[in-house]
């Protein structure tokens, strides 16, 4: 997996069940605190609020990124984004959230926001690109270390950026 090649061709689509161990297997490499795969199976087949998304590359690395967002009456919580250590850096991260955005804008979410570790600033830096800015700090947030969280915001969405920041 170490020779990616950098025009990797990634193709956007709904998760399925099918997916869900590569996707757990990706949010344990992700992080400290990963979802039980249980969780995954209950956003693709239970829960009505959720939008859950992967990206795909050729055979044979198969599923290497995905977002779960909750769409709840016009507001998007970004509830988990990650993407496979050995396909970082290559704007999938970027594409997945730009996609996950309009999927919600397209069900009514005209705002979004999501918690994320303070000591992530490549994660702040993502977000800032996309116009989500600071608007507050869930202190202790994180159970492994109890890391503080910024909470950040993205209001209003507007779905014409969110085009521009979605083409691979």
């Amino acid at each position: 997996m170490s020779d990616v090649p950098t025009g990797l061709d990634v193709r956007l689509r709904a998760m399925t069940l099918e997916d869900v161990p590569r996707v757990h297997e990706i949010d344990v490499l992700s992080f400290s605190l990963p979802w039980p795969e249980r969780s995954y199976r209950f956003e693709v087949s239970q829960n009505p609020n959720a939008s859950c998304w992967v990206a795909e590359a050729p055979a044979p690395a198969g599923v290497v990124g995905m977002i779960v967002n909750w769409i709840i009456l016009d507001e998007i919580h970004i509830a988990t984004i990650a993407v496979h250590p050995a396909y970082r850096r290559l704007g999938i991260a970027r594409r997945l959230l730009a996609h996950g955005l309009l999927a919600g804008y397209e069900r009514g979410g005209r705002l979004a926001y999501l918690e994320v570790r303070v000591s992530n600033t490549a994660a702040q830096a993502m977000y800032a690109r996309f116009g989500f800015t600071v608007d507050g700090l869930r202190p202790r947030y994180y159970q492994d270390n109890f890391e503080d969280a910024l909470l950040m915001t993205l209001n209003p969405i507007d779905p014409a950026r969110l085009r521009e920041l979605q083409p691979g």
